[in-house]
This record gives structure tokens, sequence and C-alpha cells, in this order.
């Protein structure tokens, strides 16, 4: 939360590539992009192929997000959600969605789990808002395969 997943920011605000050591051969690409209010997994690589088939919607790779919303959900808002919403960029489905852990078993705000197969602009955020449920945390838990299990914020592990 608060850098940006892009080279240059115009408005000089961190990136997440300041603190990535120099490379011998290329250049970091980042899978994917997490927006400024969303924390969670970020895979990174120098390799282009990687990211392509990583990111494009036709490998349908699966990315899972722990979202929490302001209110809590119906089995209708889910099934709606499920079905699919129009945004003003197309429909847009979430694969899965299950009700989380939330910190005291009640209240305003609830956590879902998420899974969809494609990754537009803001997706999820845009896609709980038009059923009336604004997101208020958003954390990327997985991309495919790979999970943050147990990673804290600014942690990282070589990928096999």
């Amino acid at each position: 939360v608060g850098e940006l997943v892009t080279r240059d920011d115009p408005d000089g605000r961190r990136t997440v590539f300041r603190k990535l050591p120099e490379l011998e051969t290329g250049r970091w690409i980042a899978v994917g992009r997490l927006d400024i209010n969303t924390s969670g997994l970020l895979l990174l690589t120098n390799s282009g192929e990687l990211a392509r088939r990583l990111t494009h919607p036709s490998f349908e790779i699966s990315r899972t997000y722990a979202v929490r919303v302001l209110g809590d959900m119906n089995e209708e808002v889910i099934a709606r959600l499920k079905k699919g919403v129009e945004l003003e960029d197309g429909m847009a489905r979430f694969e899965t969605l299950e009700a989380g852990e939330n910190e005291d078993g009640e209240g305003a705000n609830q956590w879902y789990h998420v899974t969809l197969r494609e990754g537009r602009n803001r997706q999820v955020r845009r896609m709980t808002a038009a059923v009336g449920f604004p997101t208020l945390r958003l954390i990327r838990v997985s991309i495919g395969e790979h999970a943050l299990d147990g990673l804290a914020p600014g942690e990282f592990r070589h990928l096999p």
C-alpha cells in the first residue's frame, strides 16, 4: 500500500522497483499490477515470456484476493457477483466468492475471498461497488499456484 507498480511516476511517488537489486541482464517486469491502495502478492521476473503467460487472459491464470467490504453480502448479492455484473468495460464475474474470517465474527465490515481469471483495472473494487458494497481493503493472496503463505509486507522469496 502506498507504492506504485510502475518504473517512473511523474509525481515522484514511491515505486516497488526502487529497492530491487540490479540485474546482470534484462530488467525487472511486474506480473500484473496492484493499485496504490492494494497490498499483497506481486511477482517480479526478468522473463517477458513468463510475465505474458501469467498475465494474458488467454492463459486463464487465477488471482485470489481477500476483500473487506462495508456490509455483509447476502446470497443474492454473492450469486449476482458470480454470475456477472456489468461494468463500463463489459461484464465481469468472480469465479469463486466465499466468506472469509472476520476478526470479531460480526460487525459492518466483512471479509471475503474472491477468485477471478482476468485482471482489469480496479476490477474487484468496481465489482463490489456495482452491487453496493464498497471495498475497504484489498489484498492479493495468490496468482495461480503462487501464494503469500505468510510473507510479511516487503519480504520476498525466490521461486523455482
